[in-house]
């Protein structure tokens, strides 16, 4: 194979219309965003620059391509160029590089040639530049020179250097040619422009042999080996000083010993080779060297049209390399993705080719077994993977909408190398069922959460950024509540920027991403509100925009996992509930609470320093009734103000608090002022005495009475001026009343705040219970109802019972008529009236009225011993009575008649009494007594004492009118016929108890004494 190398110089004589190549220095560098990013492919271990590298892999490339018969290495485009010159054994190599037809590799990576860009077509290739005539195409061999930035006086060297050997070396395959130093032997001084020159070219050479021999030898080497150590020798004194080249110096036939020796030592294939350059990662690093210069030299960031014909040739150096398809798919790989990073990261094509390029890699890993194919393929994959997930890690940071595009293909990239790294290479996957792991997905998902974890921080730090900045102004927002915003925010973008990308590889993309954030969110929130004793404004702005973020996460999180198998149960799951309705509620209770114990603690104050003056104020009530209603419009007031959603929801307990303090006030106005049944004095059995009775007492010495001692303190306290003591009454009822009728105005004012607050609904309005004041108003009623009974009862029974019981009848009825009662009481009628509301004035007149009967009726018949009647006396009280229903009519102007007669019903039944015979009256006594109880009155005697309801069927009213005053001989005979023996003992049948006590004149007729005192059930009678 003489020819071997022989035609390696076509195209490059001085005719040759190729423009220089760049120096090796200009072959593109990396930027800032490669500077960190290591070559998987390892280290060197010798000080060869990348200048050097490149020579070395250009030298092997030169001398690897060949065809298979042994053709030069020339590529000539058509038939009708000039100098033509067809080889007929070649055809493959008659293609022309100025070929606008698409690449079959970039066809493979899915990608277009764009029509007419010279830029991305080889250098120097097309017409002449400039000078208007034809530059014809150039060679493969051309074409890679002028990519790799060799000099054209370079190129000659070796191509020489080349030819020769292959004279010497016939019949050999270049596998088996140690060509660096085939080349140091070939090449002389003269071939060089000076010595400086070729010393240069000698210690780079020598260099490359221990590298490839020494260094990074394809097989371990025993440090002990003699011809390594014989080259270490020789290399050491050629750094010193150069040695001579000649074929019969000793040192370079040490050096061809030494190198022959340790190339050729064999694994045991039974392939011939010269493993000088095959060793990792020196091979790796050559092969590198020859897949950058695929990139164009003008566009660093595209790939050459011609690199279909460029990389069929390059794959020829396998053998020399020691490279097969599977380390040429990983290492084109890597020069993808290093050159689309060191590039700038602005050629997408480059990742899609790299990306796609790694499926390729990926048939491989499954097949392969090979421990240093792993070991690059791990490095690779890791260093590839590590500078992805730099950026998908905090994806926030590295892209938005304008640049998402790159993120998809930086995903799927880094998703892919995991994907290998883990299911293909890791040992423990490999223990463990591939349908328990799902790499993509953890991916993803661990993507996500770091991502959005960062953005969260930097969230909080804007947040507490933008509160520091606004803290001067007006209302300025809390932190939480900044941030609330902000990661809702967030979340949006999340949801339609990149859940969408994200969702290829994980199909609950968005719903993680709102996990996240719902989580990081929440930590903060709990901290915040472990620390928040009160309702204040900024506590309630944090816990509504925490509650309004929550919905709106668990919106997104539902939305996106509808198609899910549990409907997103899995994601709802990590989103525990921030409960911050639950702790606004909270809060909003501890405010009602506290409003409400304060309100409370101002009635009992005010209530205590109150002095009911009718004085205080034009409409006769309170000023402390004007301050709870004020109070408590002020705190429902206060509520609504809030800013909260719950106002429907809570204003049932407040409500209900407001209620009671009203009725608690309501009640201590109330109490200590007596009721109806405080100034009735308790009647005692019931007597009809005469005279000097020892019953008498009644009536007489009122502070002696056993109900005199119940009476409560506080009326006591009024007693020096009765008309203020009636006055301070009134204040009271005015009180209540005022307090009644602005209930419902507060009522209406709720319902209008209501409808005005923006979390109401219509619902709310169905139920009118939570709106309504529920034990105040009721209180009210009561209330005014005990104290119109009191005044009216105080003044009858009280105020006016020197005129009542020490005055009317006593002695003779027609000289202690009600003339001076009736004056008394329309005295104090005329100061009810100035002082009493209108609304009430009428009930408690009334009730007045009633008092008046009650008293009437009380002193005709409980009226004690110094009142006695005859049936003459009936016309006087009957008169009497007409006078007390006048003074009530007022001729019209005062109770309606109706109303008066209602209530003189009973006066009224008991007045025709008064007028009826003894003997009729008991009688009558008899019979009501058997018809009430029976066969069984006796076991009832002594009868119960009267309720003081006074009824004409009623056995005791109809005993207090029997006539007791003495009536010389007209007593009654029917009374005396009872009285003797016969009739006691028919008195005792119809159910009386006489007791004979004392016998004073006896009588003829029944042996018995003439004047009797018997004692029936605690009524005296005596005649």
């Amino acid at each position: 194979m003489a020819h071997l190398f022989r035609d390696l110089s076509l195209g490059h004589s001085k005719r040759e219309t190729t423009p220089p190549a760049p120096p090796l220095t200009a072959m593109p560098t990396t930027n800032e965003a490669a500077a960190d990013l290591a070559s998987p492919l390892g280290e060197l271990a010798s000080q060869l620059s990348l200048s050097e590298l490149r020579l070395t892999a250009y030298e092997i490339f030169v001398a690897a391509c060949r065809t298979s018969s042994g053709k030069p290495l020339t590529f000539i485009p058509n038939s009708d160029s000039p100098g033509h010159h067809h080889s007929p054994s070649s055809p493959g190599l008659q293609r022309s590089l100025t070929s606008t037809a698409a690449s079959k590799v970039k066809k493979a990576f899915g990608l277009k040639s764009p029509s007419g860009s010279a830029s991305k077509k080889s250098p120097g290739s097309g017409s002449g530049s400039g000078t208007g005539k034809p530059r014809r195409p150039l060679t493969v061999g051309e074409l890679m020179r002028s990519q790799m930035g060799v000099s054209e006086a370079m190129d000659s060297r070796v191509r020489r250097a080349l030819l020769r050997i292959a004279a010497a070396q016939v019949g050999r395959r270049i596998e088996s040619v140690v060509v660096p130093l085939e080349l140091l032997q070939q090449l002389k001084l003269s071939d060089f422009i000076d010595q400086q020159e070729y010393d240069a070219w000698q210690k780079r050479t020598l260099k490359v042999l221990e590298a490839g021999l020494l260094l990074h030898p394809r097989l371990p080497l025993d440090k002990s080996y003699s011809a390594a150590q014989r080259l270490r020798q020789v290399i050491q004194g050629a750094l010193d000083r150069p040695i001579e080249t000649g074929k019969n110096n000793e040192s370079m036939q040490v050096l061809r010993s030494a190198v022959m020796a340790l190339a050729s030592r064999s694994d045991g294939s039974l392939h011939e080779s010269c493993h000088w350059s095959d060793g990792f990662p020196l091979n790796l690093r050559l092969y590198e060297m020859l897949l950058e210069a695929c990139f164009d030299a003008n566009d660093e960031t595209a790939i050459i049209e011609e690199v279909d014909e460029l990389m069929e040739h390059i794959k020829k150096t396998w053998g020399i390399l020691g490279m097969n398809q599977m380390f040429h798919n990983i290492c084109f790989t890597w020069v993808l993705f290093h050159r689309f990073v060191a590039t700038g990261q602005v050629e997408m094509d480059l990742l899609y080719m790299a990306d796609s390029q790694l499926a390729e890699v990926a048939k491989d890993a499954k097949t392969t077994k090979d421990p240093e194919y792993s070991k690059i393929l791990s490095s690779t994959l890791s260093s590839i993977l590590g500078w992805a997930e730099k950026r998908l890690l905090a994806y926030h940071d590295t892209f938005d909408g304008g640049n998402i595009d790159t993120m998809q293909a930086i995903v799927s990239l880094g998703v892919a190398a995991a994907k290998i790294l883990v299911e293909d290479i890791s040992n423990e996957y490999r223990r463990r069922r591939k349908g328990e792991v799902d790499v993509a997905r953890n991916r993803i998902d661990t993507y996500i959460r770091s991502s959005l974890r960062t953005a969260f921080a930097q969230l909080m730090e804007k947040a507490d950024s933008s509160r520091r900045a606004s803290k001067n102004q007006p209302n300025p927002l809390p932190v939480l509540a900044i941030l609330a915003k902000d990661v809702g925010d967030l979340a949006i973008n999340e949801k339609e920027v990149f859940s969408p990308i994200l969702k290829q590889w994980h199909p609950f993309a968005a719903g993680v991403a709102v996990a996240t954030l719902h989580a990081c969110y929440g930590n903060e929130l709990k901290q915040s509100i472990s620390g928040i004793m009160e309702l204040t404004p900024d506590a309630v702005l944090v816990l509504r925009a925490a509650d309004k973020l929550e919905k709106d996460l668990v919106q997104i999180a539902v939305e996106d996992s509808v198609d899910s198998d549990d409907g997103g149960k899995a994601i709802i799951r990590e989103m525990p509930p921030y409960e911050a309705e639950a702790a606004i509620a909270n809060l909003v209770k501890g405010w009602i609470k506290t409003r409400l114990d304060r309100l409370k603690e101002w009635v009992d104050r005010n209530l205590q320093q109150e002095v009911w003056n009718p004085l205080g104020n034009q409409e006769g009530y309170a000023p402390s009734a004007v301050e709870v209603l004020r109070i408590l419009d002020e705190t429902l007031d206060a509520y609504f103000q809030l800013p909260i959603l719950m106002h429907p929801a809570l204003l049932p307990d407040l409500m209900v608090g407001l209620d009671r303090c009203l009725q608690y006030y309501i009640t201590k106005a109330k109490s200590g002022c007596g009721s109806r049944n405080t100034f009735i004095p308790t009647l005692p059995a019931l007597t009809r005495c005469t005279m000097g009775s020892k019953f008498q007492g009644f009536g007489k010495k009122k502070e002696k009475s056993p109900n005199s001692q119940k009476r409560n303190p506080q009326i006591a306290t009024m007693n020096g001026d009765n008309a203020l003591g009636i006055s301070q009454l009134c204040v009271r009822i005015n009180t209540l009343q005022r307090i009644w009728s602005e209930l419902d105005v507060m009522e209406k004012r709720i319902i209008t705040r209501l409808r005005n607050s923006e979390s109401a609904h219509a619902e709310d309005f169905s139920n009118g219970l939570v709106k309504k004041f529920e034990l105040s108003p009721a209180a009210c009623v009561e209330g005014i109802q005990q104290l119109a009974e009191a005044v009216a009862y105080r003044i009858v029974f009280r105020d006016l019972s020197h005129v009542l019981w020490d005055g009317l009848y006593v002695g003779e009825p027609s000289s202690s008529r009600i003339d001076l009662f009736l004056q008394e009481l329309e005295r104090n009628l005329l100061i009810i009236s100035d002082t009493l509301h209108e609304r009430v004035r009428t009930r408690i007149i009334t009730d007045i009225m009633k008092a008046s009967f009650d008293g009437f009726l009380l002193v005709l018949l409980a009226g004690g011993p110094s009142r006695a009647f005859s049936r003459q006396d009936s016309q006087i009280i009957e008169d009497d009575f007409k006078s007390l229903k006048d003074l009530f009519w007022a001729n019209g102007d005062g109770l309606p008649s109706e109303l008066i007669d209602k209530f003189s019903t009973a006066v009224r039944g008991v007045l025709p009494l008064f007028r009826t015979d003894t003997e009729s009256l008991i009688e009558r006594f008899r019979r009501v007594t058997l018809e009430t109880y029976g066969s069984s009155a006796r076991s009832r005697l002594p009868l119960p004492p009267t309720s003081g309801r006074w009824n004409p069927t009623e056995p005791n009213t109809l005993l207090l009118p029997v006539e007791t005053k003495e009536k010389k001989k007209e007593k009654d005979a029917a009374l005396q016929r009872h009285a003797c023996a016969d009739g006691l003992e028919l008195l005792q049948a119809g159910g009386f108890g006489f007791n004979i006590q004392n016998c004073v004149e006896p009588k003829q007729c029944c042996n018995q004494p003439d004047s009797w005192k018997i004692t029936t059930n605690g009524l005296e009678f005596t005649w």
